[in-house]
Formats: C-alpha cells, sequence, structure tokens
C-alpha cells in the first residue's frame, strides 16, 4: 500500500479533503484532520537509538480514545505502530509498505467516523457496513 492509496481511500469518504499540515499531507472532514503523512523526524529516529526505524512510507491515523489505540495496535502488531512523540495521542502509525490495504481502510474509516459530524457519519454508518 502507498500513500496515495491513502489519500484515494481518504478522499472517497464524504466531504473529505486533503491539506497540507507542516507540510505533510493530511486529510479532514469538517476541519478535522483523520489521517496524515507522518515521515519521521530526526528527533523521532534519535528516539530509536540502535533500533532501525520502520521503513517505507508511514502514515499517522487518528482513533478514539487511547483504548482504541491499544486495540488497533494489539490486533496489527506486525504494520500499526506508535512512537514516544505519540504517547498519551489518540492516533496510530503504519508501516503501509508491511500493511493489509483492507485493515487500512478499516482504520480511517473509523476515524473518518470519530472526525466527521455526528449527522454526516450517522448518514454514512450504514453504507460503511
Amino acid at each position: 500500500m502507498t500513500i496515495d492509496d491513502v489519500a484515494a481511500y481518504a478522499l472517497s469518504l464524504p466531504q473529505a479533503v486533503e491539506t497540507l499540515k507542516w507540510n505533510h499531507r493530511t486529510w479532514a472532514v469538517a476541519g478535522k484532520s483523520f489521517a496524515w503523512e507522518r515521515p519521521f523526524s530526526k528527533a523521532d529516529i534519535k528516539r530509536f537509538g540502535s533500533q532501525t526505524p520502520p521503513s517505507g512510507p508511514i502514515a499517522a491515523i487518528t482513533v478514539a480514545d487511547l483504548s482504541d489505540k491499544e486495540a488497533v495496535l494489539a490486533e496489527h502488531p506486525d504494520s500499526f505502530f506508535t512512537i514516544p512523540h505519540f504517547d498519551g495521542f489518540p492516533a496510530v502509525l503504519v508501516q503501509l509498505e508491511l500493511a493489509d490495504p483492507h485493515q487500512v481502510e478499516q482504520v480511517v474509516l473509523d476515524a473518518w467516523l470519530c472526525c466527521a459530524p455526528p449527522t454526516l457519519a450517522a448518514e454514512y454508518a450504514p453504507q460503511a457496513d
């Protein structure tokens, strides 16, 4: 999966738009970001120490809360992960080249549902099943 695949899926969701935030592609609904491109900063790479950072394109995806974050990380440990910068923040990172596209799409959809206005989410949610 590529960042362009994430973009295509995110933009297929109602009222989703692509913007630039921190010079990275970001997908939002009603002004709330639900997914974004997240390359590692120098500080992130330094925190990996002797470990090799995940390679390839990385996306960050919003989750409803920290318990959902833990659930996503537990369900998909081979491709979804977090870093210290995201401690206490309701979002996960995904190494796209290792990820199952259907899993990524489901997490992006859940993120969109969390960020969309309730009436829009309610209108779309039955179609999402």
